[in-house]
């Protein structure tokens, strides 16, 4: 009888571990969508030589549930580098999302542009950046697709405007480092994953394959000009930072945008 009542409370306490497991677990994945697929009411545009909030050219738009970068409604490019911010910052978490080129390049933007673009993260607040500063202060997760000449060019590399990162043990001095990715041609959907934990490991993720791995995002480096000297402290690791959409020549698309907060409450 004894044995019985043992085994029962054994059994009972069994299923109230696992369903406290589940919860806890149903807890860590819980997702929040950046982007609703109606509006961007909850984004802020940054584009260069116009203030904080103007969307030059309605550049950043929502249509058929994604969110587009067009360039239809400018005269001249003008080198208007834009960043679309979410407005909350976050220091650790995943980041997952699809894009797609749509093989629009604007002809009179810089030649490295075509088929370029990319996501920032640690960016500094788009509320600080200056009406003359090309580039935010921060990591850009950079996406390419394969050119005409059909030589081998990754996607998923990292590019560093005004910071430094540490890879392979060292701060690597290069404003780009090119991750391990197959070229991908065309319009087609890549989805894309960014896991950041706060100023410690960065991996990138391409199709769902580990294609970068470094660490210690900090401020340094070049590439970014017209910022305010108080906002770039050399070797200041960047512990959090916001997340932004990149315009910079080349049309392109986004869905699908979430986050999963890893930081700790």
């Amino acid at each position: 009888m004894n044995k019985k009542v043992s085994m029962k409370k054994i059994i009972s306490t069994l299923f109230l571990a696992l369903f406290m497991l589940s919860c806890t677990t149903h807890k860590k994945e819980s997702w929040i969508t950046l982007f609703n697929g109606k509006d961007i009411n909850n984004w802020t545009v940054k584009i260069y030589h116009h203030e904080v909030g103007e969307n030059y050219g309605n550049t950043f738009r929502v249509e058929d549930g994604l969110i587009k970068i067009r360039y239809d409604q400018y005269d001249d490019f003008k080198d208007r580098f834009g960043h679309l911010f979410y407005n909350t910052p976050y220091s650790h978490y995943k980041l997952k999302f699809d894009y797609r080129f749509t093989g629009i390049w604007r002809k009179d933007a810089p030649v490295y542009t075509e088929l370029n673009s990319g996501v920032m993260y640690h960016s500094q607040d788009p509320k600080t950046i200056l009406k003359e500063q090309d580039w935010p202060i921060s990591v850009e997760f950079q996406l390419l697709a394969g050119l005409a000449d059909s030589l081998s060019r990754p996607t998923g590399n990292m590019c560093s405007p005004g910071t430094d990162v540490v890879f392979e043990g060292k701060i690597d001095p290069r404003h780009c480092i090119n991750s391990s990715s197959k070229t991908y041609y065309g319009d087609q959907w890549v989805h894309a994953e960014l896991i950041v934990m706060g100023d410690s490991l960065v991996t990138h993720i391409i199709n769902g394959d580990t294609v970068l791995k470094y660490s210690q995002p900090q401020i340094g480096g070049g590439v970014a000009t017209g910022y305010d000297p108080k906002i770039k402290v050399n070797g200041q690791l960047l512990k959090k930072g916001f997340i932004a959409l990149q315009s910079e020549g080349q049309e392109i698309d986004f869905k699908n945008i979430r986050l999963l907060n890893l930081a700790e409450n």
